[in-house]
């Protein structure tokens, strides 16, 4: 019999998921669900990258994870579920590591959906299916914000009156799955690295930078919510409080109007005014689309300059993300005017995508290691589901 690790990253009408044997590190399968509703689409695939045939009853998440279950366990019969683990984006101020679920946790994480409107109920939602879906099967709540709780004071809070700060809003910082994942794999192949001083550049459709000391979080550039720091696909970034002020008092949109154009209809896409797809706009031609892609570049320097001053230095710089992943010329840019840091690249070793993408004269190591949240999830939910002992009994 074989024992599995489902994990599941749930968004308003959408379910990306993993199936991790209890025993490794390496996924089994992936795929997605699309569109959940009456005309949901599904995909499935195996490690090898072969389609896993599955169909059904997609009409909410809690039948779109079955629908995903079975099309598993036709694929392997012998398959039970030992545990699901959720990414949940938001979990408070206090919560500096993962949780198992219970009543208790999915009440307190309910009370922090106004702090991350448009991901934790959907986070949510994808919990409370899967314990509908599978009673009885361990639960792991996986908070993105958890590994930047080691902030200090002075990069946690803003310059409000205290008791804004003792009400929650404070700088949480996101992605957190993503920079505990690029911290663990630094301290197990660079451990030099991981000791000293290091700017991590998550670059995606959402992105943001982590500045981290040790292997732990000391700066962020997202804020009170996954809007703050950097231009993104479609989220505006660093934006002046007045500018809300304005929409409101002489423009007169409302808060859900403001929300749509911040989260929706900004960034990259307001910017070019054609996609919010990095290789769209590369090979656009358009000044728009060359312009927004300045600024990305502009801001992603200037927040490499404001980690390394919240660390007192940088020892490495580490691309990841889709976009840092993938496009050599976003990580050439970002590098060109940051030699005064002692960044330079080696533009062979660049344009091969490899790990190690600085030049052997400089000063700051540059590399490229692609996250993996999905693996943070079930190496998580197996710890605290207690299965690594009951896999060795």
């Amino acid at each position: 019999m074989m024992k599995a690790i489902l994990t599941l990253n749930s968004g308003s009408s959408s379910l990306k998921v993993s199936l991790f044997p209890v025993a490794g590190e390496t996924p089994l399968a992936t795929g997605l669900v699309d569109g959940i509703g009456p005309k949901a689409s599904i995909r499935l695939r195996d490690h090898e990258g072969a389609a896993i045939p599955a169909s059904g009853d997609m009409s909410s998440h809690a039948a779109a994870i079955r629908t995903v279950l079975a099309g598993f366990g036709s694929h392997w019969p012998d398959m039970t579920l030992a545990a699901v683990g959720h990414r949940v984006v938001h979990g408070g101020a206090d919560r500096a590591t993962h949780a198992l679920v219970d009543a208790g946790l999915l009440e307190e994480l309910a009370t922090l959906s106004p702090f991350a409107p448009l991901h934790q109920p959907h986070n949510l939602e994808g919990i409370r299916a899967a314990m509908e879906a599978f009673p009885g099967v361990p639960q792991v709540a996986c908070f993105d914000t958890a590994f930047h709780r080691s902030h200090p004071w002075v990069n946690d809070t803003f310059a409000l009156p205290r008791e804004f700060y003792e009400q929650g809003v404070r700088r949480y910082g996101f992605h957190g799955l993503s920079y505990e994942y690029i911290a663990s794999t630094i301290a197990s192949q660079a451990p030099h690295l991981a000791a000293g001083r290091v700017v991590v550049a998550h670059l995606g459709n959402g992105a943001s930078m982590c500045g981290m000391q040790g292997g732990r979080s000391i700066a962020s550039t997202m804020g009170f919510s996954a809007l703050d720091g950097l231009p993104m696909g479609t989220r505006c970034g660093q934006l002046d409080p007045g500018v809300v002020l304005y929409l409101m008092d002489q423009r007169g949109m409302s808060a859900r109007e403001i929300s749509d154009l911040l989260y929706k209809q900004s960034g990259l896409f307001g910017l070019s005014g054609l996609s919010n797809d990095m290789r769209t706009l590369e090979g656009a031609g358009t000044r728009e689309a060359a312009e927004a892609i300045d600024y990305f570049v502009f801001r992603c320097q200037r927040e490499i300059g404001a980690m390394a001053a919240a660390l007192g230095g940088i020892d490495a710089l580490i691309f990841c993300g889709g976009i840092g992943e993938n496009s050599r010329m976003i990580r050439a840019r970002i590098c060109e005017r940051l030699a005064w840091m002692g960044i330079e690249i080696d533009h062979t070793a660049n344009t091969a995508n490899a790990r190690v993408i600085s030049s052997d004269l400089a000063r700051t190591s540059v590399m490229v290691i692609p996250t993996n949240e999905e693996r943070v999830i079930a190496l998580a939910t197996r710890a605290l589901a207690g299965l690594i002992d009951k896999e060795a009994a």
